[in-house]
């Protein structure tokens, strides 16, 4: 088991030690089950589609919600009106397969739990994972069909709209509590789990999230879309004291302010406050992580707040921004799990989004060529 000494107490690299092999490296420090996530898994169903379309379902260009009775002919439609791609999604599944390629070797460094239905999308959705050589446990369950995200593209816009079906099926005294299950939580060093899992399973989360706390292991999370910030932030806040890493973008950084009466619009100053939120464990300071598209990222601790120009793109190459959010994270728990310095674990981030919006849906090329 690795070292639960807090990440910060890790020294640098010599020079000597820099022209190491890096692959070699991290596998020797790396095992099987290190990065634990659990979330929504999800067939994404992409389509680019027409402004009627979005205006028709009454969809923002740029959004992700949950499909209401009003979208549940959207996604027949979608199939039928327009050229359709499928791709295993949900964003956490996304993020722990993206870390899991930029690692490469060992396999299996990623762990996933989370619930499908016993039919055709499921066997997919469990047939990627292994292609991505991530460890995926389902909650298996035949109540309910695998669950769909219609990611409706615009541009280089995204609407997803998202039926979670047997996701939300989740249960933890079925599947988390079980004995086998709960040693590779216990394996794990670094978690994950997206916002959206909140309007899921608070008490798998809150059951998770506390093992890291008590343990001084590493808990990220995400807030994932406006609406969780919004309408699930009950939820959100009794995880919060147990976040180390707090990822968003700079509309969820907004929505969060708002809800939480921070009193201002600028983001810097909404990453300081959730950073300087209260914390359950006070050996580790909070990090949080906010990115803004195609402008600086952002990233406050406890004494300062840094800046991140993000790797520049020709609008051109990008084919579909959908994941790059998911990329990005996954990018960044690549770098922590090998306890690499923050800011490689940002450039590390920056990288693997700039690769996937160079693709439809949160694909990969077989290799990273990351340094």
């Amino acid at each position: 088991m690795a070292s639960d000494e807090p990440k910060a107490k890790k020294p640098k690299l010599s020079e000597d030690e820099k022209t190491e092999s890096p692959s070699k490296k991290a596998a020797a420090e790396l095992s099987s089950n290190l990065l634990f996530g659990m979330g929504n898994p999800l067939l994404d169903i992409c389509a680019v589609v027409d402004k009627d379309f979005l205006d028709k379902y009454s969809l923002k260009p740029n959004d992700q919600i949950l499909a209401e009775d009003k979208h549940k002919a959207l996604f027949d439609e979608l199939v039928k009106k327009f050229k359709v791609e499928y791709h295993a999604g949900g964003a956490t599944q996304n993020s722990i397969k993206i870390a899991q390629w930029m690692i490469q070797e060992p396999h299996k460094v990623g762990t996933f739990f989370g619930c499908i239905g016993k039919d055709k999308f499921g066997e997919i959705l469990k047939q990627k994972a292994a292609e991505a050589h991530v460890d995926a446990h389902y909650y298996e369950q035949d109540q309910e069909p695998t669950g769909t995200c219609a990611a409706c593209i615009t541009g280089d816009n995204r609407s997803l709209v998202a039926n979670l079906a047997a996701a939300n099926c989740y249960k933890k005294e079925k599947h988390l509590d079980l004995e086998e299950n709960w040693e590779l939580v216990e394996k794990a060093k670094v978690y994950y789990i997206a916002g959206f899992f909140l309007t899921v399973s608070l008490e798998s989360i809150l059951k998770v999230a506390k093992h890291a706390s008590e343990k001084n292991k590493l808990f990220c999370m995400n807030l994932s879309a406006p609406f969780i910030c919004q309408f699930f932030k009950d939820n959100l806040m009794q995880v919060m004291p147990y976040i180390d890493v707090l990822f968003g973008n700079e509309s969820e950084a907004a929505a969060f302010a708002k809800e939480q009466d921070f009193e201002t619009k600028d983001i810097k100053e909404i990453a300081k406050k959730a950073q300087a939120l209260p914390k359950v464990n006070t050996k580790r300071q909070r990090i949080v992580v906010f990115t803004q598209g195609k402008d600086e990222t952002i990233m406050a601790l406890s004494d300062k707040i840094e800046t991140f120009p993000v790797l520049k793109i020709d609008p051109k190459d990008i084919v579909d921004t959908n994941g790059a959010g998911d990329a990005f994270v996954g990018g960044f728990l690549s770098g922590l799990v090998q306890e690499k310095p923050l800011d490689q674990c940002v450039r590390a981030a920056h990288y693997s989004a700039n690769v996937i919006i160079r693709r439809a849906g949160c694909t990969f090329p077989e290799k990273p060529d990351f340094k």
